[in-house]
């Protein structure tokens, strides 16, 4: 026996998934990655370690500080990735020769943030990011909204608003203004308005920012535009779009909507709302939030925008980009707290006891030959009394439970039992599994 032993236990902001979790966030990524490749985007991956210049002062001085940072043992100054955009810019960078533009990828991996936890938000998550590198043209815009929109009607979600804006709007307001040179700071505060509200916004750009009173209340005045689409429009016309700079992101912003509400079922889901900034630095045009109509104080579950300078970093070619993350544990935690999440704990359809024991090789040919129909099936791993191994597939949600012993095998038959009903049916097995499988699919369909 060990003298002492080691307390199980997670660090604070990490998390363990158990099965009936693991299994619908499994599903929601192969939703992601179909809904990814039908709009042509490639699979790609990079490491989780980046050289620490590659992923300091990309993101802000927020996520900076919530890097998490050491040397390796070669010495060498390395951190783990915060997002998966930047190191996406490092890697266009690298590869574009052989990748050729427009190039578009999705990744799905974790990210690591130190920050203070909170609902649905830990310091180790999964990003489902995808992107368009290479191209200016409003046709990208418009189809990361589409990719967004496809996404969450895949996953399960009805009730949902894409919230768009453009930062050439805010930006030409602060040359304007006179707050230009602040603009990072501004943006910062801006970012926290749906959570702070507009006067701790008012407040926080005169005391943080430095701003004058009637600078905040131009910068927070844009930001209340709250009507239709076509009226926001007018509003951001007539509100501080007077620079060249805020004209551009106007009429951008413009032909997007007019782009995206032309597909049938997306003119009231997305929305222009003037008060989404994103407190990343690297952003430049279109910016996006994704908000729960059923659960709107969780946050953003997915959002994004366009990059066009973060590539000028590695590169002189001009590598402008968009795209958007899905906030994977975000979302998971709002599906739990909705209950969307039917408990799964088992990945196959099809249980198979395992009772008689000089039976084994039968059992285990019969699973094979449904696995090669396209069944998911278990046998369970030793032989024990039929009423306990049922109790195991019942306690793990199993359906369809096949018993086949001595008797069943020499007369080449199996019984199906559906364990919701509790009915059996006896299946011939003399022409190969074909019979068997109809059945089991006809109780699944049921």
């Amino acid at each position: 026996m060990p003298e002492h032993r080691i307390q199980p236990r997670t660090l604070k902001g990490f998390r363990d998934y158990l099965p009936e979790v693991m299994l619908p966030r499994e599903r929601i990524m192969d939703t992601a990655r179909r809904v990814f490749r039908s709009y042509g985007f490639s699979p790609i991956d990079t490491p989780a370690l980046e050289y620490l210049e590659i992923l300091l002062g990309k993101g802000s001085d927020e996520t900076d500080k919530q890097l998490y940072r050491f040397q390796d043992h070669g010495g060498r100054d390395v951190g783990l990735r915060f997002d998966l955009t930047v190191p996406l810019a490092r890697y266009a960078a690298q590869h574009i020769g052989t990748l050729g533009t427009p190039f578009k990828r999705y990744q799905i991996a974790t990210v690591w943030r130190g920050e203070n936890t909170q609902r649905g938000r830990y310091r180790e998550f999964m990003q489902c990011d995808f992107d368009t590198i290479g191209t200016h043209n409003e046709a990208a815009d418009a189809e990361t909204i589409l990719v967004v929109h496809d996404l969450l009607k895949s996953i399960g979600f009805e009730n949902f608003i894409i919230r768009i804006n453009d930062r050439a709007i805010l930006n030409g307001l602060l040359q304007e203004v006179g707050l230009a040179d602040k603009s990072t700071l501004v943006l910062r505060v801006l970012d926290k308005l749906s959570k702070i509200g507009p006067q701790k916004v008012l407040d926080d750009l005169r005391s943080v920012v430095g701003a004058t009173s009637t600078q905040a209340r131009q910068v927070v005045g844009l930001t209340q535009c709250a009507e239709g689409n076509i009226d926001v429009l007018k509003k951001l016309q007539e509100l501080g779009t007077g620079s060249e700079l805020g004209k551009l992101g106007v009429t951008r912003l413009d032909q997007v909507i007019s782009l995206v509400t032309a597909v049938p079922g997306l003119s009231g889901i997305v929305r222009i709302d003037p008060s989404i900034a994103r407190g990343l630095d690297y952003y430049t045009g279109l910016v996006l939030e994704t908000t729960l109509g059923d659960l709107p104080d969780i946050g953003s579950v997915c959002s994004g925008g366009r990059y066009d300078n973060l590539a000028d970093l590695y590169t002189n070619q001009q590598l402008p980009g968009i795209g958007a993350s899905l906030g994977l544990d975000r979302l998971l935690s709002a599906m739990e707290e909705l209950k969307m999440i039917e408990p799964v704990r088992t990945p196959a359809e099809v249980f198979v006891p395992f009772f008689a024991a000089t039976r084994l090789g039968d059992y285990l040919r019969l699973a094979a030959e449904l696995r090669s129909a396209g069944l998911g099936v278990e046998v369970y791993a030793e032989p024990k009394k039929l009423g306990k191994q049922l109790q195991y597939a019942d306690k793990r949600g199993y359906r369809i439970a096949l018993v086949a012993g001595d008797e069943e095998f020499t007369a080449n038959q199996c019984q199906v039992k559906n364990l919701a009903s509790g009915e059996s049916t006896t299946v011939s097995l003399a022409g190969g599994a074909a019979a068997l499988t109809a059945e089991i699919r006809r109780i699944l369909a049921t």
